[in-house]
């Protein structure tokens, strides 16, 4: 007697929610176009050119024609970084880039 209440109360809660349809769905509208202005400029794109020195893979990021990182991957051992952090082309070692704290740096004008 008490599975048979027990199954139909179940069976009272279950066939409720099975019988529920999904809400239904539009599809989301385009994205406004870029504000006038704003054009994007491919000259500010990073070009990445991969060579070889040795055994060692070296990746060059550029903008605008200044290195400003280099990624060097030896065969065997862990990449590394060597960045331009104040803009005057001396390169600082760096393991990873996310080690710690990093100052938001941007150039202002530059002669």
């Amino acid at each position: 007697m008490m599975r048979r209440l027990l199954g139909t109360a179940l069976l009272g809660i279950a066939l409720p929610l099975a019988a529920q349809q999904p809400p239904k769905l539009e599809p989301l509208p385009e994205p406004p176009p870029p504000p006038p202005g704003l054009a994007l400029d491919p000259a500010l794109e990073p070009q990445v050119t991969i060579t070889r020195r040795g055994e060692d893979k070296v990746e060059e990021y550029r903008v605008n024609g200044k290195l400003y990182a280099m990624k060097v991957t030896p065969p065997h051992g862990v990449p590394y970084f060597l960045i331009d952090v104040t803009g005057d082309g001396s390169m600082i070692r760096r393991d990873s880039l996310d080690s710690g704290l990093r100052v938001p740096q941007w150039v202002i004008h530059s002669f």
